[in-house]
């Protein structure tokens, strides 16, 4: 089944290359039929083969391409599965107003199945090759279009993330010198611990900051804000969800399943990272607020929560790991779609800035109903979802009984006050009377862009009466 899952968005873009030219309607045909059937065959990788491995490629012992879904992977997985066929209906609409269909939607297919491999990598060598592929594969997509800022943008993330894969590429170097395997194991590789234990500490920052790029850790953040000038399928779900959650999702593979808590906790390695991830949480907050393009406060408000998640891993616990991933899922839930509202704003009339916003709700009472309720979400106001992961994030930090953990809970507090300011701000005008007290034409968008807002405003309130279950099976992947 895992294997079918990846070999099908690699075929459909292939199909796409080579017959889209034929027209719109083939081209649309094939994305959508092939992104459907990936998505299904995970979901029955998960429930009917968990945990089964598969060995593509063997070089040596220590050095092959396998993948398998573990619990971790598994939470990744379901993740992009569940929202790509949205994004691929959304994006159907939009592109309508964008050149270069064709190779937007082989290329889309293509980073669906990066994404995939990288979830189920089963070893660090895997994890590498593929999260390496993944800046291949969508460096034209942020680069869509070609013109000046679309090349400037798409030249700085290719700069950032190949720049940064060397640090990456040290600490897989350094797992196949001193150990006989690169295969994940929960608590980390058992003969790291008998290497030398600094040099080991000084290769896992390294790797922290090199798989931590695509996370857009503090100072190796600066590619996210202007990739924001990519179509907004791409900023939606690559820049918000499956790009940046792989980075996420890469440093909570190297700090649990190769290097380990127990050799990470309580040293100078854990206390820079972690100082790193709450700098960055309330460095990104600030500049939200002020900036006043809608996209690049979103790309800002990414930064934060990205680190975040990257803060509740780095406590280095089960509550860290747990928080963090919970947080993923709920802010990639969240962001999507806010992402996707300042995308359907752009597409429908053409505004790009806070300040143009006032008495939007008049024009697009869905798309900035939507819009609202997702800002208040993400403010964290309880009952809603991202209180929940919140919560767990700041009774984390407590338990960890780190002075850095500890202190963070003031940056969280001081960052959702942030949040409230940069987010509010843009609900608040959109509903605030237009200056022109005229009739306004209803301008939102069509059936393709409002199923995308429907669904997952629709899961977002389920979440609110199920997030324990979801709470309870992270917590059976973690161990507690």
């Amino acid at each position: 089944m895992l294997l079918i899952a990846f070999a099908i968005p690699i075929a459909g873009s292939a199909l796409i290359f080579t017959w889209g030219r034929r027209g719109g309607r083939i081209r649309r045909w094939i994305a959508i039929l092939s992104t459907i059937a990936t998505s299904a065959f995970v979901c029955l990788a998960l429930f009917a083969e968990p945990g089964r491995g598969y060995v593509l490629l063997e070089f040596t012992s220590r050095m092959t391409i396998a993948f398998s879904l573990d619990g971790l992977g598994s939470v990744f997985a379901g993740l992009i599965a569940f929202l790509w066929p949205l994004s691929m209906l959304y994006a159907f609409e939009y592109m309508k107003h964008e050149t270069g269909e064709n190779a937007f939607f082989g290329q889309y297919l293509l980073s669906y199945a990066m994404t995939l491999l990288i979830a189920s990598a089963e070893n660090l060598f895997t994890l590498y090759f593929f999260f390496e592929l993944l800046t291949l594969a969508t460096v034209f997509l942020v680069a869509h279009g070609f013109s000046h800022r679309s090349m400037y943008a798409g030249r700085k993330y290719l700069y950032y993330t190949l720049g940064a894969a060397s640090l990456g590429f040290l600490a897989m170097i350094s797992v196949l010198v001193y150990s006989d395997t690169t295969i994940f194991v929960y608590g980390g590789i058992p003969a790291l611990r008998q290497a030398p234990h600094t040099m080991m500490l000084l290769l896992f920052v390294l790797g922290f900051f090199g798989f931590g790029v695509k996370a857009a850790v503090f100072p190796l953040h600066g590619w996210l804000p202007t990739a924001s000038v990519a179509p907004t399928p791409v900023t939606s779900l690559l820049h918000a969800v499956a790009v940046v959650n792989a980075g996420v999702f890469s440093v909570a593979r190297l700090a649990y399943y190769v290097y380990g808590p127990a050799l990470i906790s309580g040293t100078w390695a854990q206390t820079l990272c972690l100082s790193m991830a709450a700098f960055t949480i309330l460095f990104a907050s600030a500049k939200a607020v002020h900036e006043q393009h809608l996209k690049r406060r979103l790309a800002y408000s990414t930064i934060s929560n990205l680190s975040y998640m990257l803060f509740g891993l780095l406590l280095l616990t089960p509550l860290g790991l747990k928080a963090g991933l919970m947080h993923m899922i709920f802010h990639s839930l969240i962001k999507l779609t806010l992402f996707s509202c300042a995308g359907a704003i752009l597409v429908q009339t053409g505004r790009e800035y806070v300040q143009e916003l006032r008495g939007l709700r008049r024009q697009m009472p869905i798309v900035m109903t939507v819009f609202a309720f997702c800002a208040v979400e993400l403010v964290g106001i309880p009952p809603f979802i991202i209180f929940q992961s919140k919560w767990a994030l700041v009774t984390a930090a407590f338990g960890s009984g780190h002075i850095i953990g500890i202190a963070g809970v003031a940056v969280l507090l001081i960052s959702a006050g942030f949040t409230a300011a940069y987010l509010l701000k843009p609900a608040v005008t959109a509903f605030a009377l237009p200056i022109e007290k005229k009739p306004s034409e209803k301008r939102d968008p069509g059936w393709q862009m409002l199923t995308l807002f429907l669904v997952i405003t629709a899961a977002m309130l389920a979440l609110i009466l199920l997030g324990k279950p979801i709470a309870d099976y992270l917590s059976q992947i973690v161990g507690l």
